[in-house]
């Protein structure tokens, strides 16, 4: 997925040094809306060098410090990287893709007769394969040892039906991209309209417009986490990110 950074419009008020809410486009939703589908490991992945709030990150790095004696590599790589849904590949996301953290391919195991019999053989060896090399070959009980690649497929052919569809809908996000949508500082998002602006400065009884000012700003990968972060505690994550509010 592709990282880069996207503008946005704040209206703050200066008085409160508070956000308002902010004016922004589809980029900057489908940012929102992605982080909804990430999965739990892949968030702590993304705010552990940050600190996090909470005991999911102690969680997260029991897993890690287990080793294979209690829990199977195979198993702890489930944890601590998992997949997100397949359709999400096709949409740009902000944050950095912490599948790059594991490049390494996936390896698996076959009997370690494979070498001897060959293809020509009519053994069942060939017919299993293993996540861990301490398996032992139902066929003829040898080590599960012999190393191989799995290679993935092409992700649109890892998409089902249904998904490539959805994600043929909303042509490579999840909102419509001729609207201005409103979010405001605790992200509830809303389409962009002169009625929800007037009924948003009713709400926070704003008296003088002259205390508002409009400021434009850019999220990038060092926004986003932040932003990400501040979701899981803050009810005003746009001016905790945006106006260094501590």
């Amino acid at each position: 997925m592709a990282t880069g950074r996207v503008n946005l419009k704040l209206l703050v008020d200066k008085s409160n040094q508070k956000v308002l809410f902010a004016e922004g486009g589809k980029d900057f939703v489908d940012f929102l809306f992605h982080i909804l589908a990430l999965p739990v490991g892949t968030v702590i992945r993304l705010l552990e060098k940050t600190g996090m709030e909470g005991s999911l990150g102690n969680l997260y790095g029991s897993i890690e410090n287990l080793n294979d004696v209690y829990i199977k590599s195979s198993k702890k790589d489930i944890l601590l990287n998992p997949k997100a849904p397949a359709f999400l590949s096709e949409i740009p996301f902000l944050l950095p893709e912490t599948s790059s953290l594991d490049s390494t391919p996936k390896t698996y195991y076959r009997c370690s007769s494979h070498r001897l019999l060959g293809v020509s053989s009519r053994s069942n060896c060939d017919m299993y394969v293993a996540e861990d090399p301490s398996a032992k070959c139902p066929s003829c009980q040898n080590s599960m040892n012999y190393p191989f690649t799995f290679v993935e497929p092409p992700a649109v052919n890892m998409t089902a039906a249904a998904v490539s569809a959805a994600v043929s809908d909303i042509k490579g996000g999840f909102v419509q991209g001729v609207v201005t949508y409103m979010v405001t500082d605790d992200l509830a998002v809303n389409p962009m309209s002169a009625i929800s602006s007037i009924a948003l400065l009713n709400k926070f009884d704003v008296k003088d417009i002259g205390h508002l000012e409009e400021k434009v700003v850019s999220l990038g990968i060092d926004e986003g986490i932040k932003l990400l972060r501040a979701s899981f505690y803050s009810k005003k994550v746009l001016t905790d990110v945006f106006l260094g509010d501590k």
